[in-house]
């Protein structure tokens, strides 16, 4: 039988490859500035989360070491402290996992989706006060776009909202017709979702 010399070995190597190639390398360990990079943005998330209104923090799935670490953060008042504590806030973050930070990250954007639209839902109804307290016209208009609209109640308020300018009262009937628009603007999303939900099967 043969001896394999170290030669014999590379020639064979050669002929079938993989059959003495060495053990794939490890990832390369990230530099000093891509970790710096990281930790960054960790703790910007952290702010973001302790900036958050209580409902939609409670809406975050995270563990509780850092639900407590927030919270703490929250409760502190002194500038010194807060800063300290949004440090350890930041340290917490870096023991986590990727998918626990992926999931946070997640919950982040949806309230920012959320947000888009309701600022953009703000700007509408914004723009239809303007338009029904500058034009007759536009009530028409307002209305065949949302007939569920109480018409004699919208009349009311524009003509009040109106007086209340040119008398520069306080603007309790311009608040009273957001409301109004918001409320008809809630009741045809509504109506259309009723429309768009399927019908229950018959029975046999």
């Amino acid at each position: 039988m043969p001896v394999m010399t170290r030669n014999s070995r590379n020639s064979q190597g050669s002929r079938f490859p993989g059959a003495f190639s060495p053990e794939p390398e490890d990832d390369e360990p990230k530099s000093k500035s891509q970790r710096k990079r990281d930790m960054t943005a960790l703790q910007d998330l952290g702010a973001e989360l302790e900036a958050l209104p209580k409902d939609r923090l409670a809406r975050v799935p995270m563990p509780e070491s850092l639900a407590d670490a927030i919270h703490e953060a929250r409760r502190i008042t002194s500038h010194e402290g807060k800063r300290r504590q949004m440090q350890f806030v930041g340290k917490v973050m870096r023991g986590l996992d990727d998918d626990e930070v992926d999931a946070i990250r997640a919950a982040l954007e949806g309230f920012k989706g959320t947000s888009k639209a309701e600022t953009a839902r703000m700007h509408l109804i914004e723009r239809w006060r303007e338009l029904l307290l500058a034009d007759d016209a536009a009530l028409t208009r307002f209305l065949g776009e949302h007939p569920v609209a109480d018409v004699q109640s919208l009349r009311n308020i524009i003509r009040n909202a109106r007086k209340e300018k040119e008398q520069a009262k306080p603007p309790r009937y311009f608040r009273e017709l957001f409301q109004a628009i918001k409320a008809a603007l809630d009741a045809k999303d509504g109506a259309a979702s009723t429309d768009a939900a399927p019908s229950p099967e018959p029975e046999a």
